[in-house]
C-alpha cells in the first residue's frame, strides 16, 4: 500500500541514477562546484547500474576500460576488457574517494518530475522501492543518468510452443541466482554482445552450448590486457599513462568506425579474415560470421582474446544459423528440419529501449511529449527547462560522452550564476527542423524502441553525430550561450508540494 510522507528535500541538483553516468555527474558537481548541493536518487540497492543489476555468466565490458572508465580516475587494473566485479570495485572507489556515497539515496524510485516556471524549480516525486512511501525533492536542476533501456525486463520474442518445453527458459537480464547449468545442454538464442559473452563463459561447465542465431554479427577479438597500457603504468605512473592510453584508444576506435564508413568492403574483409584465422580449417565462416550488412550498421561485438572462437574450436560450443520453427518438449525445432536438444534455453534476444526510466516529466503540469521533443547538443530537450541528460555513444565507449555532458553542465551552471540567471530552456528555431531518430543503427533493439525517444535535428546544436571529436568541440570549447538557449530569472517564490 502506498503511503504519503511529509519528507521533503531542497537541493540545487537532483541526479537520477547511481550508475556510471550518475556517478560522473556527482563527481563534477562535488569537485568543480563544491558549494552546490545535490542528491543522487536510485531505485536499486547498491550503486553501479548495469554492473550491479546484470549477473549473467561472464558479464564484462564491451569497450576498453581506459575509454569506458572516467576521465578523472585512471583505470589501473591489468584487464582492459574487464569483468563486472572489477568495474564495480572501480566505481565504488570513485564514489568513496570523492565523498559521493553520503549523497546517494538507494531504494528511491523517481516516478514524476514537474518544473514550476514561476519558481524556477523542479518538484521531483519519488517512492520508496521497498515500502511504496512517497516523498518529494525540490531542485533547481535535474540530471538524468537513467540509461536508455528498461531495467525491469529485456526483449523476448513470442516463440511458438514455448510452454511445451520441459526445460528452463531464462533471459540474461533476469538471471536466476540458483540456475545450475553444470553438465547441461544449453542453447543461447542470439548473436549480439550478450550472446558472445555467455557462450565462452558457460562452455567450460555445460555439457555443450549452442549459439542459435537468425543471422550473424561482426565479431572482433580484442586483447583482454593492454600490454602497452600496463607497461606505461609502470614507467610513467597511472595518471600520465591513463591520459596517453585513453587518447590512443579513442583514436583507434574512431579510426575503425570511420574506416568502416569510408571503406566498408575493406573493413568487412579484414574482420572476416581475422575470424577465419582463429577458427579451425573448414569452419563455415561465411555462414556464421559474415553478416549481410556493413560494419557498424550495427554495433561490433568485442570478444576478449578471441574467447568465443576458442570455445568453438574446443568443441565445447557450436554455432547454428537458422530460424526457429517452434519449441518442443526437449528443445527447439528449426525450419531446416534440425532439432537442438536443450535443458536450458537462454533468450539473449536483446534489450527493451526505454527513455528516461519511465519518469513522467511535465512543465507547469503539462506533460512533456518526449517523442515530439528535439535534443539540444545531445544533452538537453527542447522546451524543457533546467534539464540535462546523459546519453552516451553507440560507436565508442558510452562514458566518453557522459564526461563531456557533465563538464558542459558545469559550464552552463557557472554561466548562469555569472549572468544572474536561474532558468535555461532550449528553444526550437522558427524554421522547421528535419527530424530523425537519435540512433542511426539497424539493430533490432534500436528499431523496436527508438520511436519513443526524442528526435535529432538536422542543423546546428540540434544534431546528434555520435562523433567524440565534434562533441568535444561544442561541449568543451564553443560558447555556452547561443541563439537556441533562452535564459531568464523568475521572481522568487516558494514551491508548493
Amino acid at each position: 500500500m502506498t503511503t504519503t510522507s511529509q519528507q521533503r528535500t531542497d537541493v540545487d541538483v537532483v541526479v537520477i541514477g547511481a550508475g556510471i553516468s550518475g556517478i560522473g555527474a556527482a563527481y563534477h558537481l562535488a569537485t568543480e562546484r563544491p558549494s552546490t548541493s545535490y542528491v543522487v536518487l536510485d531505485a536499486g540497492t547498491a550503486l553501479g547500474g548495469t554492473w550491479n543489476l546484470f549477473t549473467y555468466p561472464g558479464i564484462r565490458s564491451d569497450s576498453d576500460m581506459p575509454s569506458f572508465g572516467f576521465g578523472f580516475k585512471p583505470w589501473t587494473h591489468t584487464q582492459s576488457i574487464a569483468d563486472a566485479h572489477v568495474i564495480l570495485d572501480y566505481l565504488n572507489e570513485a564514489v568513496d574517494e570523492n565523498g559521493i556515497r553520503e549523497h546517494i539515496r538507494f531504494h528511491t524510485r523517481v516516478v514524476a518530475a514537474d518544473f514550476d516556471s514561476e519558481a524556477g524549480r523542479w518538484l521531483v516525486r519519488t517512492t520508496d522501492a521497498r515500502t511504496g512511501e512517497e516523498s518529494t525533492v525540490s531542485a533547481r536542476f535535474l540530471y538524468s543518468g537513467t540509461g536508455y533501456y528498461d531495467h525491469a525486463a529485456g526483449y523476448t520474442p513470442s516463440f511458438e510452443g514455448v510452454d511445451d518445453f520441459r526445460g528452463t527458459v531464462v533471459h540474461p537480464q533476469l538471471w536466476p541466482e540458483d540456475l545450475d547449468y553444470t553438465g547441461k545442454k544449453v542453447v543461447v538464442i542470439g548473436s549480439g554482445a550478450t550472446a558472445v559473452t555467455l557462450i565462452p563463459a558457460m562452455a567450460g561447465r555445460a555439457e555443450h552450448v549452442t549459439m542459435l542465431q537468425r543471422s550473424p554479427s561482426y565479431v572482433l577479438s580484442m586483447p583482454r590486457e593492454d600490454v602497452l597500457a600496463n607497461a606505461l603504468g609502470r614507467l610513467v605512473g597511472p595518471e600520465r599513462a591513463h591520459r596517453i592510453v585513453r587518447r590512443k584508444n579513442i583514436a583507434l576506435n574512431r579510426g575503425l568506425f570511420k574506416a568502416s564508413k569510408r571503406a566498408p568492403g575493406l573493413v568487412r574483409r579484414a574482420l572476416i579474415a581475422d575470424v577465419r584465422r582463429r577458427l579451425p580449417k573448414g569452419f563455415d565462416v561465411d555462414t556464421h560470421f559474415a553478416p549481410k550488412y556493413d560494419p557498424w550498421d550495427q554495433r561490433l561485438c568485442m570478444v576478449p582474446d578471441g574467447d568465443l572462437f576458442t570455445a568453438l574450436s574446443s568443441g565445447g560450443a557450436s554455432v547454428v544459423t537458422d530460424h526457429i520453427d517452434r519449441f518442443t518438449e526437449t528443445g527447439i525445432a528449426l525450419t531446416s528440419g534440425q532439432h537442438l536438444d536443450a535443458d536450458i534455453v537462454v533468450t539473449a534476444t536483446g534489450l527493451t529501449l526505454l527513455p528516461f526510466g519511465r519518469i513522467a516529466f511535465s512543465v507547469d503540469g503539462a506533460p512533456v511529449d518526449l517523442a515530439d521533443s528535439v535534443v539540444y547538443k545531445s544533452m538537453m530537450l527542447s522546451g524543457v527547462p533546467n534539464f540535462v541528460f546523459a546519453f552516451g555513444y553507440t560507436n565508442i565507449a558510452w562514458t566518453l560522452k557522459v564526461d563531456l555532458v557533465c563538464k558542459h553542465m558545469i559550464r552552463l551552471l557557472d554561466h548562469m550564476d555569472a549572468e544572474g540567471n536561474t532558468v535555461v530552456v532550449p528553444t526550437l528555431p522558427d524554421a522547421p527542423l528535419e527530424r530523425a531518430p537519435m540512433i542511426d543503427m539497424s539493430s533490432g533493439y534500436v528499431q523496436r524502441g527508438i520511436a519513443a525517444f526524442p528526435k535529432a535535428g538536422d542543423v546546428g546544436p540540434w544534431t546528434v553525430t555520435m562523433a567524440y571529436e565534434d562533441d568535444a568541440e561544442r561541449l568543451l570549447h564553443d560558447p555556452v550561450a547561443d541563439s537556441a538557449l533562452s535564459f531568464r530569472t523568475p521572481a522568487p517564490q516558494a514551491v508548493s508540494a
